[in-house]
């Protein structure tokens, strides 16, 4: 007998029992709680019919014999006849009740007791008729209650079943959430996404077929069923999605793809037909799947979690796309900043065929999404966005956002009702590294070695020809750092040269080396620098083909299956390649190493001028760090097109 055949078998039992429970959404509540509410209403409900009853029958019973002597005695000013029941008030205020005879007239019970007619004439007498329907529910009360109770009970229970039934039934239902073409409140346009114009030309032709397909069906084109967003986290993937449809005016279906994977076999691929149904009946539509890698990771590989359920839901999707008639009208969207990691067939033509790419902003687009942000935030007269918009390099969509927002938040923390240049410039470091520690006190000799690791990065940074010119210099502890120094490239670039990358180990290494220059020992402080020094030399030597003695390989690739940060495939080199990938990585640190200790060396005074200064002011700004520069007789690089105000 085949062993997996039998751990085939085991698996579908286990897979068919799954079905078979029953799901407990977090918002159930267990039998146990229905019952023991319903018994808490029952026991005050007879609480309160208890201490009523008790009220009503506190009065004094007396035998007829003492109502006669005290109607003779002028003690009693009024009976009020209840059938066989004779409820009297005394002259006293006091009531009392008696029973008589069934059918016998009042007169001639109280004349039987030697109570004559003028003694009784005296006395006011009520007759209360005891028919009709208000004197039958009294006297049924007592049975009819525990029934009305059991029924309200038992209707209760059902009740309870039934929403508990409808749950499980509706579990299987897609969880989109529908933006209605015609709400103007959550209707976003291309007007609202400033930059990406590459992006908004590709998809402005799924615009134009949602609005007219007549025009591509009759000469034989097919618009694209699927587009695919790619690009880092928060360059507005989701926000591009939700233009196109503001822009077509069509519905949004919007669903995250961990939504759909859950616990029960066969509840994703459910949720995914009746999304699509939903979509084809509210078509024309468009369905965006955010975060796509969650259930569309390449099948049959046991990295990233693969499980039955998720590539069942895959292979819904898959036969949902393919299954599109032209004239259907119904395009999906998807975004993912993982697009290495998907299956194939979820790329293949028919399906995610049209493949967006977004890149972070340039500087003239990350101007104009600062003021699409800013529309409604009061600014002072100083303010320019101009040179925000230079001093953010590689900021994305969400983390211009960010700033705006952090820029708005320290103007009204200091009561001020508008937001001002240094606002801004202030929120670009907080979202870079973090808020300031004040609390987070330096002793003095820990002061003079931050001090001097930072003097090392401007130092070098300055001098060396393809490093980044300093922009700020400061020991203020922010997030993890004890202090940074802050360097912007000169403009954007989508390229970086060899020579840049070996200038930026050295820089990164100015630390390092000045600690153990100037204190002749090594503290933590350098770690960081050392580890992101080495992976880059590391990089250079595997990636991008930089090392003279390995020549013009990849020996890694830029991403795919990792675990734990590293590839699960194993390496695709032997030890001898791996000995030389080392070698030439040390030998790369080592030369920075050479190129930071020669330059601090010859420039030592300049070393010590910045050293002091931040010792007595804690941070420099790029004007007094050039004027100091210049005193040195260093010529500061080449400064932006626009000069910054703070």
């Amino acid at each position: 007998m085949n062993p997996n055949k039998k751990n085939d078998k085991n698996q579908n039992k286990k897979n068919s029992f799954k079905k078979v429970l029953p799901p407990k959404g977090p918002g159930e509540v267990s039998v146990f709680n229905y019952v023991a509410t319903t018994l808490i209403i029952f026991l005050v409900l007879s609480g309160i019919y208890s201490f009523i009853s008790g009220r009503q029958v506190a009065k004094t019973e007396i035998p007829l014999s003492q109502l006669a002597l005290d109607i003779k005695g002028g003690l009693v000013s009024e009976i009020v006849v209840k059938g066989e029941r004779l409820d009297m008030v005394y002259v006293t205020g006091d009531k009392k009740f008696t029973k008589k005879e069934e059918g016998t007239a009042l007169t001639d019970t109280l004349s039987n007791y030697g109570t004559t007619p003028e003694e009784l004439g005296k006395v006011k007498v009520d007759i209360q008729n005891q028919s009709g329907l208000g004197y039958w529910l009294l006297n049924l009360a007592p049975l009819l209650a525990p029934v009305i109770f059991i029924l309200l009970f038992i209707w209760y229970m059902t009740r309870q079943v039934k929403g508990a039934g409808a749950q499980a039934f509706t579990f299987g239902q897609s969880k989109a959430r529908m933006i209605d073409p015609n709400d103007s409140s959550q209707r976003v346009t291309f007007k609202d996404v400033a930059g990406a114009k590459e992006a908004k030309e590709e998809l402005s032709e799924i615009v134009d077929f949602l609005k007219n397909p007549k025009k591509f069906l009759e000469i034989g084109a097919r618009i694209p069923k699927g587009i695919l967003l790619m690009g880092s986290p928060g360059t507005g993937k989701t926000l591009l999605a939700r233009a196109v449809a503001g822009e077509a005016g069509v519905a949004f279906f919007s669903i995250s793809g961990s939504e759909f994977v859950e616990m029960f076999v066969g509840v994703g691929a459910s949720r995914v037909r009746d999304l699509f149904m939903m979509a084809k009946k509210n078509s024309p539509a468009i369905i965006f799947v955010d975060e796509i890698d969650a259930v569309g990771r390449v099948r049959g590989v046991g990295a990233g979690g693969g499980n039955d359920e998720r590539e069942q839901t895959l292979n819904q999707i898959l036969v949902e796309m393919d299954g599109f008639e032209p004239n259907e009208k119904v395009i999906v969207m998807a975004a993912t900043n993982r697009p290495d990691v998907l299956d194939p067939a979820l790329l293949r033509p028919g399906r995610f065929d049209r493949r967006v790419t977004l890149d972070l902003p340039d500087r003239h687009d990350r101007e104009a999404i600062l003021k699409v942000h800013s529309t409604k935030k009061p600014f002072a007269e100083d303010v320019r966005l101009e040179v925000i918009a230079e001093r953010t390099p590689g900021f994305s969509g969400a983390d211009l956002y960010s700033l705006m927002n952090e820029g708005a938040i320290l103007a009204a923390r200091e009561n001020r009702t508008k937001i001002a240049q240094y606002d801004l410039i202030r929120s670009i470091e907080k979202v870079m590294l973090g808020p300031e520690r004040k609390s987070h006190i330096l002793s003095k000799k820990e002061k003079e070695i931050t001090a001097y690791h930072e003097a090392g990065h401007a130092v070098l940074a300055s001098l060396l020809p393809y490093a980044d010119p300093v922009h700020k210099i400061s020991i203020i502890s922010r997030g993890r750092a004890a202090g940074y120094v802050l360097k912007l490239p000169v403009e954007d670039r989508k390229l970086q040269s060899r020579k840049e990358f070996l200038d930026d180990i050295a820089m990164s290494l100015g630390g390092y080396v000045t600690e153990k220059m100037m204190f002749d020992d090594l503290t933590t402080g350098p770690s960081n620098d050392l580890q992101v020094s080495t992976a880059l030399a590391r990089d250079m030597v595997t990636k991008y083909g930089m090392s003279d003695k390995l020549g013009p390989v990849a020996l890694e690739s830029a991403g795919g299956k990792a675990l734990f940060g590293r590839g699960v495939e194993g390496e695709g080199f032997s030890d001898k390649v791996a000995a030389l990938v080392d070698e030439e990585v040390s030998r790369i640190m080592s030369e920075a190493e050479t190129k930071a200790k020669t330059t601090i060396e010859a420039n030592k005074g300049l070393l010590d001028a910045i050293a002091k200064q931040l010792m007595e002011t804690e941070t420099m700004e790029r004007e007094e760090f050039e004027t100091m520069l210049k005193a040195h007789g260093v010529t500061p690089k080449r400064k932006l097109d626009i000069e910054h105000q703070v």
